[in-house]
């Protein structure tokens, strides 16, 4: 036999002091919660009598909803339970109900479909990837929004911590992408902002400290005997471009047409794929240099300037296709960096990004102003940049603490 009650989840207070009032259900000692639509202080409460007390504003026409609420649910149970001779806590919850509390993943995965031409490719794969990841760990669909609770985050970040090996930062944007759900359902007022669960969790991140090449390593790469026209030799000369040519990312590099360069001018001018910006900066001679060895006699505007494109058109005019074709590209591009490097003896693990941060630490050493380092690198907030500056600063007391006695 199934048991209701109405409890205040004191340890869902909000900062005014306000806790939710919900109808308990207890069956084969499971227990499941549906909210009864109040927030109330623990002193407006009368757990005993089962009541909202005088001292609550309308407190009459309150305990007349909750008794009705409570009736209603007593007498869903009951008819369910003639009809059923076995039944779930689950079930009974989804009889009472109803359709107030929507369930979480079929809105979750509606609005990601609904707002899939809004997002990159990348941004909808992984919405969709982490809604699956938390799916897979509650092994049902039938997840509503109020069963999702601080308890069952946090086990599910000890799940991801102790059975996925996942790291803090990879905890985190787990946990993030469910709460984006919470808060478009509570801005779109499917439900509560009481039910919004993400407030009582510490996330964390990984500290990653970021890798670069000194002088000395990107002149080994620059200098090595290569076969002209080698999957290696492509890939270190766009690594070498992306590391005088202001930092590109592989997205950026691996799509750079000859319209995107202004020879008068030795400037770049692009849009840039992570944040749809357009951005012009002038480059230096190796840059130039790389794109002389590249760029056809008698160009086409559309052109790519590096080799690796195959279907330019299909490339530039089908996102997934585009996403699919740049993933895979800046995989192999990774694989021929870090055999070049270790054939180079050089210890630092190299991918194609760390030219990014090699431009930044680079550039910073030589005296370039921090400002013109962030523009250069398209950067929304110049903290961002000052990462790079906490590095050179970080190596220098390192050099002063080993020389300097």
């Amino acid at each position: 036999m199934a048991s209701i009650k109405l409890i205040l989840r004191v340890n869902q207070k909000d900062q005014a002091g306000h806790s939710p009032l919900y109808i308990r259900i207890i069956k084969d000692r499971k227990t499941k919660f549906i909210t009864a639509g109040i927030k109330l202080k623990e002193s407006e409460w009368d757990e005993g009598k089962q009541r909202v007390k005088k001292n609550y504003p309308n407190s009459a026409r309150m305990n007349a909803n909750l008794a009705k609420k409570v009736a209603d649910a007593e007498a869903e149970l009951a008819d369910l339970e003639r009809k059923v001779k076995t039944i779930s806590v689950k079930r009974i919850k989804e009889a009472i109900k109803g359709k107030e509390v929507p369930n979480f993943f079929d809105y979750a995965y509606n609005r990601v479909e609904k707002n899939k031409c809004n997002l990159s490719v990348s941004s909808y794969r992984g919405y969709k990837t982490y809604l699956g990841k938390f799916e897979k760990y509650t092994k049902t669909r039938d997840v509503f929004f109020d069963d999702i609770t601080v308890s069952l985050l946090l086990d599910y970040m000890s799940h991801m911590g102790n059975k996925l090996g996942n790291g803090n930062t990879t905890q985190r944007y787990s946990i993030m992408i469910l709460a984006i759900m919470f808060k478009d359902a509570i801005k779109e007022e499917i439900i509560p902002d009481y039910m919004y669960p993400f407030n009582k969790l510490k996330l964390k991140k990984d500290k990653s400290k970021r890798q670069f090449l000194k002088k000395d390593q990107i002149e080994k790469i620059a200098n090595a005997e290569l076969k002209e026209g080698s999957n290696t030799c492509i890939a270190r000369d766009m690594f070498l471009f992306s590391i005088y040519a202001g930092g590109l990312r592989f997205s950026d590099v691996v799509e750079f047409q000859v319209k995107n360069f202004n020879q008068e001018e030795n400037r770049i001018k692009k849009v840039i794929r992570k944040t749809g910006r357009l951005h012009q900066f002038k480059i230096g001679k190796v840059a130039l240099d790389i794109i002389q060895k590249y760029k056809k006699e008698k160009p086409d505007p559309e052109d790519f300037i590096f080799p690796i494109i195959k279907f330019g058109q299909q490339f530039l005019s089908n996102a997934d296709y585009r996403f699919d074709i740049t993933s895979r590209t800046n995989k192999a591009a990774n694989f021929q960096i870090q055999k070049l490097a270790t054939k180079l003896e050089i210890t630092t693990k190299v991918s194609f990004h760390i030219s990014r941060h090699t431009f930044a630490t680079n550039a910073l050493n030589n005296g370039m102003r921090i400002e013109h380092v962030s523009k250069l690198m398209d950067h929304n907030d110049i903290s961002t940049t000052q990462i790079y500056a906490k590095i050179i600063s970080e190596e220098l007391d390192q050099a002063v603490d080993k020389y300097i006695y």
